[in-house]
């Protein structure tokens, strides 16, 4: 045993002991932040905009700060990008990580002295949590891989500006990073094909023990080191014992990376975003992830099905209810105020509040009035997989047919299998029919004949690996939405088809 996993297993007692505090005082905890980030926000440009030195109470706050986008936001970027001090927060931010927006463009989300902790800090306890739980602290002691975005960074009104998960790698823990890899000379590389290839190099006869990655982006890592040594993942590292894993449902995936794999392994889920790190899993076997509540953010919920209304109400930690999706809205020490996340979640939990991840609050098929949301597409998805056990999944996105050549309007399923069903037209029929029990409006749409059954597109292996490559996100943090309200992403992956 080395003297890693021998430090690791004191540290980790400590933390979870901390967080026994505010896990069962969830309401004391966010009451705490809320005060600090309103003293600590009076004097900036925000502060004084939104007379912050009144605000006393909850609802005080909530006159004061309008639920807002990125766009409403902007104004603000703008200043801090021109040179200007205190404007959202105190002082200048550290970083600015930057994102792609669906609809804005490039996003700039700041990130302080203040919440940095809150990114680093929370990825390293959600390794101390599986640490506390299992006893397994040994994967300290080999090689570790984070695939993920560049760590190069540029410079704007002196501000480091950079992915995430690049800015995060300058945060790795000096104790971790004898072991890690791949190397800062491979992890710059731009060309995710080529820095993948890189990646296989450095990694394919270290003992490598965790593997942390987006999914998809983590099966190719998978896929591309199979096809160069015929083995399975385990008899290639056979000290692998720890996945850890965000971004995106890891349902779809499960079966497949497992398979890869060739054993079943433990994996740690995270909900880490730009703007902050919001969740992460803290038990092997209790479901929903963790949620921080004592980690510099301010939370509020605004339900799904009132989100798009005139005055939906803002809720606090303690007035969710279990089982009913919600829009995340966060005010942290970064100088995001009343500021959408733009995910839904799901609390499953109250003592501690835990939760899933349920999708994107704009990311739904409502062209018909049925407003299928991403946690029902991935549970019909999931069953009919379950259905059909042969079947191996590779990615997959949903978009409506309003106009077709010939009959009633549709649902478009584009899959790509790694394995398809024997059965192809009974596969999208249960698929179907499971949509029907998940969704009463897309039931009354196929009842009442205004839409016909969902059509299964099947697509050839790497079409999504090349529609990601042509809008420049092919790995890295990037996902594909997995709805979309109009036929975009699903256009170009049929003309990918039919260029196949």
């Amino acid at each position: 045993m080395g003297i890693r996993s021998v430090v690791s297993k004191p540290l980790a007692r400590w933390v979870v002991e901390r967080q026994q505090g505010w896990m069962y005082q969830p309401g004391e905890a966010q009451q705490r932040w809320l005060q600090r980030l309103v003293a600590g926000g009076r004097d900036t440009v925000f502060g004084r905009d939104h007379r912050l030195k009144d605000v006393q109470t909850i609802q005080e706050f909530r006159q004061a700060v309008p639920v807002r986008d990125y766009e409403d936001l902007k104004p603000y970027i703008e200043q801090i990008l021109a040179g200007s001090s205190d404007v959202l927060w105190k002082g200048k931010p550290l970083y600015f990580a930057k994102t792609s927006g669906t609809t804005s463009g490039t996003k700039y989300i700041p990130i302080t002295r203040d919440s940095i902790p809150n990114h680093i800090d929370s990825a390293r306890d959600a390794l101390l949590n599986y640490i506390n739980e299992t006893g397994n602290g040994a994967f300290l002691d080999e090689k570790l891989i984070f695939l993920s975005g560049s760590p190069e960074l540029i410079q704007k009104a002196g501000i480091n500006i950079g992915r995430l998960s690049g800015i995060a790698n300058h945060h790795v823990p000096a104790y971790l990073r004898t072991n890690q890899l791949p190397s800062y000379e491979t992890n710059v590389i731009d060309d995710w094909e080529t820095k993948l290839e890189r990646i296989i190099d450095e990694t394919i006869d270290q003992p490598m023990s965790l593997i942390s990655g987006i999914p998809p982006w983590v099966q190719m890592y998978f896929d591309r080191i199979q096809a160069r040594t015929g083995k399975l993942i385990k008899d290639v590292f056979p000290d692998f014992s720890v996945f850890v894993y965000g971004g995106v449902n890891f349902e779809p995936y499960r079966a497949k990376l497992f398979e890869s794999i060739g054993k079943r392994i433990d994996s740690i889920e995270t909900y880490p975003a730009s703007e902050g790190f919001i969740a992460f899993q803290d038990n092997q076997t209790e479901e929903g992830l963790l949620m921080l509540l004592d980690s510099g953010i301010f939370f509020e919920f605004i339900a799904a099905d009132e989100y798009f209304t005139e005055n939906p109400r803002r809720l606090t930690i303690e007035e969710v209810e279990l089982g009913k999706n919600y829009a995340v809205i966060i005010n942290n020490n970064a100088g995001l105020w009343g500021y959408s996340l733009g995910d839904t979640v799901k609390f499953v939990s109250r003592e501690p509040y835990r939760l899933l991840v349920t999708g994107r609050i704009k990311h739904f098929i409502s062209a018909f009035g049925e407003h299928v949301i991403g946690e029902e597409v991935e549970k019909a998805l999931k069953d009919a997989m379950q259905r059909h056990p042969e079947t191996e999944v590779v990615e997959f996105t949903v978009a409506p047919m309003v106009s077709p050549v010939e009959g009633l309007p549709y649902h478009e399923w584009l899959v790509e299998f790694a394995t398809p069903p024997h059965d192809l037209i009974a596969f999208a029929r249960d698929l179907d029919n499971r949509l029907i029990e998940l969704n009463v409006y897309y039931s009354d749409l196929i009842v009442g004949s205004i839409l016909q059954p969902l059509k299964l597109t099947g697509l050839p292996r790497g079409a999504f690996q090349r529609y990601m490559k042509s809008q420049g996100k092919l790995g890295g943090q990037n996902k594909v939405p997995r709805l979309a309200n109009d036929r975009k992403i699903a256009d170009e992956l049929v003309e990918i088809m039919h260029n196949a």
